[in-house]
């Protein structure tokens, strides 16, 4: 586990991508690796596959000529590729980090990046909605599929831009994952010397209160300057409100649950957050 991956597209975040695979690399002290995945889209195979309709009267030149527009369409796609990966590689070197390489495959991004899962020590990617603000209904397929596949952490880019995250919160629920999810910070670099608020939804209790205050001593111990809140209601519906007063932030979380039901998709409370939050998300399985 020593390299950061960062999946990048070339769609509108992908700059923000790049540079948080940069600081990420930077504060782990590890190398970079940029990866761009050439998928090959159902819907467009369908547009050249005309092998059927020849009873029809399709001509064999109209046949090759389809066949050589869909060859050129995967010569653009692979230069482009390339050519992105050059820029995402000229980016992270005038961020002065020097250990950054690149690699343009094809295939399925899930299958790539469970490939580099060995070696891979934080994965980066970038989620694409289809609709903002309280109109998202659904997961990005490719972050949700990643998320519910890989077992290394997922840092998780939600808007177009970069801002260093000045503190980072985190979503906490008393359980094993949740205890889990703070030791695993403790013992990182990655969020080192950034104050943490450790935030609960749910009713104001003794237990509540004793397991945030265990996990904010637990962070304490190892130098974190850790605060706690218990906010009353359920976690989808009042964590973004707390999210979103934090400015600079990132919101860090476990992958909920392994039950049978649950291998199938990311727990409901971890895809809820990750739909609504507009921080981005880093992901500790």
């Amino acid at each position: 586990m020593n390299k950061v991956y960062a999946c990048i597209d070339g769609q509108s975040n992908t700059a923000a991508v790049i540079d948080w695979a940069v600081w990420s690399a930077q504060r782990l002290d590890v190398p970079l690796e940029f990866l761009h995945v050439l998928e090959r889209h159902p819907e467009r195979a369908a547009i050249s596959d005309y092998s059927g309709a020849i009873g029809l009267g399709a001509q064999d030149a109209l046949l090759h000529e389809l066949s050589e527009i869909d060859a050129q369409r995967g010569k653009l796609a692979q230069e482009a590729g390339r050519r992105l990966l050059i820029a995402a590689r000229e980016r992270a070197a005038a961020a002065d980090l020097n250990c950054v390489d690149g690699r343009l495959r094809h295939g399925e991004l899930v299958d790539t990046v469970l490939e580099m899962e060995s070696d891979a020590r934080l994965f980066v990617l970038g989620e694409h909605h289809r609709a903002a603000g309280g109109a998202r209904l659904h997961l990005d397929h490719h972050v949700e599929r990643v998320i519910r596949s890989v077992k290394r952490p997922v840092l998780i880019a939600t808007g177009a831009q970069f801002l260093a995250p000045q503190r980072f919160v985190i979503a906490f629920d008393g359980s094993t994952t949740a205890r889990k999810t703070v030791a695993m910070v403790a013992g990182s670099p990655l969020l080192a010397g950034l104050p943490v608020l450790l935030a609960m939804a749910g009713a104001e209790t003794v237990l509540a209160r004793r397991q945030l205050d265990e996990a904010r001593q637990s962070l304490a111990a190892a130098g974190f300057d850790a605060a706690t809140a218990l906010v009353p209601g359920e976690p989808e519906e009042v964590l973004p409100a707390l999210l979103k007063s934090q400015g600079a932030a990132l919101l860090v979380m476990g992958a909920y649950g392994h039950s049978r039901i649950r291998q199938l998709i990311v727990g409901s409370t971890t895809t809820t957050l990750l739909r609504v939050s507009e921080l981005p998300v880093l992901i500790l399985r």
